[in-house]
Parts: structure tokens; sequence; C-alpha cells
């Protein structure tokens, strides 16, 4: 005599089974990569500037923009090295020093760009919302 619930632990497992299969595929077929070039002061980083709103804490909560570059896993000089990763960081916040360069990153967000690095560190604070910050730096133009 069958029972019900020989049913149910049956269908749970051919669930199991379907759901797992294409996870353990996709990490058999994962080649470890190697670290990224190194980036020096005047280097060029390229990639899509995508723009996220974040609260300030400094400025009582008021929401401003913050603008990040996605590029190639690139090392940033000694000693910041790897960001504790294990190739480089691929997402560089851009930090606007002034309005200028606050209105020339809104016209280009969701646009590839260039920019010319001229100071980049490890992102340290909790509000950083990428891997290494890019504190001087120019846009290039194409």
């Amino acid at each position: 005599m069958t029972t019900h619930r020989f049913g149910v632990r049956l269908g749970f497992a051919c669930l199991a089974a379907i759901f797992a299969a294409p996870g353990a595929i996709a990490q058999q077929s994962d080649a470890p990569q190697k670290p990224g070039k190194i980036i020096h002061a005047g280097d060029v980083l390229s990639g899509e500037l995508g723009v996220m709103k974040v609260r300030d804490t400094k400025n009582r909560g008021k929401r401003v923009a913050t603008y990040q570059i996605t590029s190639e896993p690139r090392r940033l000089p000694p000693p910041n090295g790897l960001c504790n990763l294990e190739t480089g960081p691929e997402t560089f916040q851009l930090i606007p020093t002034n309005d200028a360069q606050a209105a020339q990153l809104k016209s280009l967000s969701g646009k590839a760009i260039s920019v010319k690095v001229d100071e980049v560190a490890c992102a340290k604070d909790a509000g950083e919302m990428s891997e290494a910050i890019v504190t001087k730096w120019s846009v290039v133009a194409k």
C-alpha cells in the first residue's frame, strides 16, 4: 500500500534535481580568473556610466546622485592592491569635485564613456556603493 506522502516526496525530489543541475554545471565551467592589469595615474578607464540615488548622511538625508563606471577588473597600485577581491575591482565610483563635473556626468549617464584616472583608492566607508573610488578624474573625448 502506498501513501499520499510518497508522491509529495517524489515531486520534491524531482524539483530539487531540476534546480540543482544547472548550478552544478555552471560551477564546473567557471575557470579561475586572473587579476586585471594594474591601473596607474593617467590611465584611461572605459565602461558604462551608471547613476544611483542615495541618501547623503552629511546633508540631513538628502538624496544625491552617485555615479559609477563598470569596467573590466583592474588592480590598484600598492598599498591598495586588489581591494580584497580575487580579480580586482570592476565598479568604480566617480566623485565629482564641482558642479560642472556633476552636470557633465548627469548628461552622460547610461552611455559608454572613458575617463582619465588621476587618483583611485579602495572603498572603505559604508556609504560607498562601488568597489573602488576615483576621486580625481577627467572625461576623455572619443
